[in-house]
C-alpha cells in the first residue's frame, strides 16, 4: 500500500515515514501544501496522511481540492489544534478521520490501518485467493491454513497481487505501490521478492506473464 504524508514538521514527517516502511508501506513525503496536492494528483496513492497548518496551501484547501476533482482516497488530518469546530472544519471538507498532536504512533498506525480496511474491495478485510489468505489487519498469510512468515516488503508485495488478483500487474505497478516514489533502483528488484515469495507459497502461486508482468494465480491454476 501506497501512502502519502504532507507535513511541514520535518522531523515529525521522517518519523511516520520511517515507521511506516517498516510496517510495509511504500512512503512519499512533501512539506508544502501545493506539492502535496500535486502528488496527489499526479500519483496513486491508497491513503493521504495531511497537515492542516501547512505552507502555500493548508490541508483544508488541500483535501477540499482533492475531493471536488472526485479523489476519493482516504485522507488522515493531522493539527495541532484541538476543538470540535476544527475536527468538524476538517470532516466537513471530506476528511476520513481525525487526529490531534500529540498522538501516539500506535493509534495512527490503527487509525491508517482502518481507513485501509475500508478502502480494500469495499471495506474485505481478508483477502482470500484459493487456499491463499491475506489479512492486512493482522498482517498474517496462510496458505492451506498453515501461517507463512513473511518479511514487510515482501508482505506488501503479495498484498499488492492479493488485490488484483487473477489480473496481470506489471513490475512497474508492484514499485509504484510497493516502493517509494524516490526509489531510483533496478526495477528487477521486484523479480527478487516475487521469487522469495515463491519460495515461501509455491513456484505456481505466482504466474509470470512474459512481457507483462505477473499474476497471483487463483486455485493454483
Amino acid at each position: 500500500m501506497r501512502v502519502l504524508i504532507v507535513e511541514d514538521e520535518k522531523r515529525l514527517a521522517l518519523s511516520l515515514a520511517r515507521g511506516l516502511t517498516a510496517e510495509g508501506f511504500a512512503v512519499d513525503v512533501v512539506h508544502d501544501g501545493r506539492d502535496g496536492l500535486h502528488r496527489a494528483t499526479e500519483g496513486s496513492y491508497d491513503l493521504i496522511v495531511l497537515d492542516i497548518m501547512l505552507p502555500g496551501m493548508n490541508g483544508y484547501r488541500v483535501c477540499s481540492a482533492l475531493r471536488a476533482a472526485g479523489d476519493e482516497t482516504p485522507i488522515l488530518m493531522l493539527t495541532a489544534k484541538d476543538g470540535e469546530y476544527d475536527e468538524a472544519e476538517g470532516l466537513d471538507t471530506g476528511a476520513d478521520d481525525y487526529l490531534t498532536k500529540p498522538f501516539s504512533y500506535v493509534v495512527l498506525l490503527a487509525r491508517v490501518r482502518a481507513l485501509l480496511r475500508r478502502r480494500t474491495r469495499g471495506g474485505a478485510a481478508v483477502l482470500r485467493v484459493g487456499g491463499l489468505t491475506v489479512d492486512p489487519a493482522a498482517r498474517q498469510v496462510t496458505l492451506d491454513g498453515r501461517e507463512v512468515a513473511l518479511t514487510a516488503k515482501e508482505f506488501a508485495v503479495l498484498e499488492y497481487l492479493a488485490v488484483r488478483a487473477g489480473e496481470v500487474v506489471s513490475k512497474a505497478e508492484v514499485l509504484e505501490h510497493v516502493w517509494d516514489f524516490a526509489y531510483e533502483g533496478d526495477v528487477n528488484i521486484v523479480e527478487v521478492y516475487v521469487s522469495a515469495l515463491r519460495r515461501k507459497l509455491g513456484s505456481a502461486a505466482i504466474a509470470t506473464v512474459r512481457g507483462a508482468g505477473y499474476r497471483l494465480v487463483r486455485n493454483g491454476a
